[in-house]
């Protein structure tokens, strides 16, 4: 499972359309438009006595927060350029942003840790990954194209809390369901 910020449809299909055009000349497993989000926190396992829990914790977490602005905008790799396993677009966002999403990453973990969930995962940096690299290669052009990219504005107001089901999805691929949403205080 997972908490994310989810896009509405019409900025995932235009960073689709951005995209579509370009994925031939790229060799990576191409993330599904319909998997594109910002994960705040991610919970590898989540055990069914928790679900309860972890539900009530992050809609008060969520409530919390407060809405802003964002657009997805720029581009990156992780770990680096020079040797990607992943690539990701950007999350453009003003002050007031920065600090209710890193807040909201911050309040998810923290729910999920007093529900007795483990949380997954390394500091929380916000990206949309857009694609995955099966071996580390050097994906420099591809950040510099993302880097010219930037999508329409939206208006971040709530949390979702997302079901992966490994191998259950088309190719093999993981199949989301969202579980739960929650709105930002305001």
């Amino acid at each position: 499972m997972f908490a994310a910020v989810v896009p509405p449809a019409e900025v995932v299909e235009h960073l689709d359309a951005f995209l579509e055009v370009r994925r031939a000349a790229g060799r990576f497993r191409w993330v599904p438009v319909e998997h594109l989000h910002v994960t705040v926190a991610f919970f590898a396992e989540v055990a069914d006595r928790r679900l309860d829990d972890l539900v009530e914790r992050l809609g008060r977490a969520a409530a919390r927060r407060t809405s802003f602005e964002a657009a997805v905008a720029g581009g990156g790799a992780f770990p680096s350029p020079a040797r990607a396993r992943v690539v990701w677009a950007g999350l453009d966002v003003d002050d007031h942003g920065h600090t209710e999403l890193t807040r909201l990453a911050t309040g998810a973990r923290a729910a999920a840790s007093r529900a007795g969930v483990p949380v997954d995962g390394q500091r929380f940096r916000a990206h949309v990954t857009v694609a995955r690299v099966g071996q580390p290669q050097e994906v420099s052009s591809w950040v510099r194209l993302l880097d010219g990219y930037r999508g329409p504005t939206w208006t971040v107001d709530h949390l979702t809390l997302v079901a992966s089901y490994l191998g259950e999805g088309p190719r093999g691929r993981p199949r989301y369901q969202p579980v739960e949403e929650f709105a930002l205080g305001g």
